[in-house]
């Protein structure tokens, strides 16, 4: 799957290399919700997009819309419990994702969810991740994001002012708390001429 990625001046590590989980900033959100975020936790991360890009078995998805059936704008992949991830670096961020969040979270994160937006073309729509437990209880969605960022905008459930993270170059995100029931988030679409990003999301069992 060929992409061109414009590298970033500030990613240049010669290693794939995971920061310090220490250094992560929270955002109380309200409602009960709240978000972490800590950029560039992935140095060389452009080397990360690369082999992910050519490397995983990406499925393109196919979606009915009112009387049509239209194509998802991204790509997709998922890895569960039992599956081995695609790079060992992404093993390597669960676990500390697992270890960080352990005594908040109360359990590990299990599954991942991949996402290509090639181009600006690709988006994906408001919504939660609400189908499963997320519907009903708290939780957590970690998103490591490598390649050019791209806005993920986040506004409260009924509608309200959106803010908006770029992501991309190894930065990290994650929504807790309540966030999943009580706000929305998208990736839209983009006019400006961009670049491609991936987003790995860490979820737990029964999220999605």
């Amino acid at each position: 799957m060929a992409a061109h990625l414009q590298g970033s001046l500030f990613d240049q590590a010669d290693e794939l290399r995971l920061g310090n989980l220490d250094g992560i900033r929270r955002t109380e959100l309200g409602r009960g919700a709240w978000l972490d975020e800590l950029p560039g936790w992935l140095s060389g991360s452009d080397e990360l997009f690369e082999q992910l890009a050519a490397e995983v078995p990406w499925r393109a998805e196919r979606r009915k819309m009112y009387d049509h059936v239209v194509d998802v704008p991204r790509l997709l992949a998922f890895y569960g419990p039992d599956d081995p991830l695609p790079h060992p670096v992404l093993a390597e961020a669960r676990r500390a994702l697992c270890a960080h969040y352990a005594d908040e979270l109360g359990e590990p994160f299990t599954t991942a969810g991949l996402c290509y937006y090639r181009d600006g073309r690709d988006s994906v729509a408001w919504h939660g991740d609400r189908i499963g437990r997320g519907a009903h209880e708290d939780t957590m969605v970690a998103i490591l994001s490598v390649g050019t960022p791209r806005d993920l905008l986040l506004r409260p459930m009924g509608g309200g002012s959106a803010v908006r993270h770029p992501l991309g170059h190894g930065d990290l995100i994650v929504m807790g708390g309540s966030c999943q029931r009580t706000w929305e988030h998208s990736v839209p679409k983009s006019t400006r001429a961009t670049g491609p990003r991936i987003s790995i999301q860490f979820r737990p069992q029964g999220v999605q």
